[in-house]
């Protein structure tokens, strides 16, 4: 039975860290994710001056002039990296009313096979020239925010009756971590692109660790029929599971449908989301959970509108032609349909 809640739980990684507030961790860690599969993240080691110091690149990044940013755009990468402009991707069908930029492994562009479509993902990314500490800055980023990630699946591990390193061997060899800066720009009311900052949707990979601002509102996570609102607390991530960690749970653990409505008038929003992504080939087991917890497990969801697939560069793929018919339709018009 889902428990009503009207705000995310904060959850505090220290104390994974002293045996004495381990389990207690543990548990609430794992039931957050049972009940809404969203929760506050601090305790991670990640200082305000890192955080300010990502939000003052990407602001730094979205001043660029436009022809500058056209030229890293994502409408020439095969790998669906690079810029998006306002308007450039869809959730559900319709515009989200945002600009952002995607940033993934540094790697030579791949190539679709028969039996691997989502070798495509794989490719380089595009810098700004005038702006080279975005790629020090990200780099750096991704680093930091993979160890929280796989220090998180750790714990994860122990409070489902697992051996720690259950989840290591998918990200053993060329994971795929991606990251997003973006900017949300308002909207004039009444507006051809109402409130949309982005859809409601579910993340295709194994977790995100969300960097929001201090102030923005209009990240909302579905719960119990309603939406709650995710604000920003200070010096946290909001943490969600994505879709694999469901299939490898049974359904234990919930992928959650979250949205962002645009910000109010004379505002903007920046936030910069870190998915933690298992390589391109790789499955993440599915985890023989102890009977007091396969008896809550909800089976994978099914819904025709999104199919989930146990190989995660089926299911990215799957999300990316589905986000950006403009990429997908220059690239990669065989892998369309």
């Amino acid at each position: 039975m889902t428990t009503r809640i009207d705000r995310l739980p904060i959850l505090d990684l220290s104390r994974a860290d002293n045996p004495e507030t381990a389990e207690e961790f543990r548990t609430a860690l794992r039931e957050a994710t049972i009940e809404v599969g969203f929760f506050y993240l601090v305790g991670h080691g990640i200082g305000p001056d890192r955080m300010a110091q990502m939000f003052d690149v990407a602001r730094r990044f979205f001043a660029l002039p436009l022809e500058e940013k056209q030229s890293v755009a994502m409408l020439d990468s095969p790998a669906f990296h690079g810029w998006t402009r306002l308007g450039g991707e869809l959730t559900q069908g319709k515009v989200d009313w945002r600009e952002q930029i995607d940033i993934g492994p540094e790697r030579p562009q791949g190539q679709a096979t028969e039996d691997e479509p989502w070798r495509v993902l794989d490719g380089p990314n595009s810098w700004p020239a005038s702006l080279p500490e975005l790629r020090y800055a990200t780099s750096a980023w991704v680093e930091d925010l993979t160890e929280v990630g796989r220090r998180l699946l750790r714990q994860w591990a122990l409070a489902l009756g697992q051996e720690p390193d259950v989840f290591d061997a998918a990200f053993a060899k060329d994971p795929s971590p991606l990251l997003k800066l973006v900017r949300y720009p308002a909207v004039d009311n009444p507006s051809p692109q109402g409130e949309q900052g982005v859809g409601a949707h579910k993340d295709p990979g194994v977790l995100t660790l969300l960097l929001l601002e201090e102030g923005s509102t209009g990240l909302q996570v579905a719960h119990d029929g309603g939406w709650i609102e995710a604000d920003p607390v200070p010096g946290a991530f909001v943490v969600n599971i994505g879709e694999m960690l469901e299939i490898a749970t049974n359904g234990l653990l919930t992928a959650t449908d979250h949205r962002v409505l645009s910000p109010a008038a004379g505002t903007e929003r920046i936030s910069i989301p870190f998915f933690l992504n298992p390589a391109l080939g790789e499955r993440l087991p599915v985890l023989e959970l102890p009977p007091d917890l396969a008896e809550r497990a909800r089976g994978v969801t099914q819904d025709e509108r999104n199919i989930l697939h146990a190989t995660f560069g089926a299911n990215m793929l799957k999300a990316r032609l589905r986000a950006h018919p403009d990429v997908a339709a220059r690239h990669h018009p065989q892998l369309v349909g």
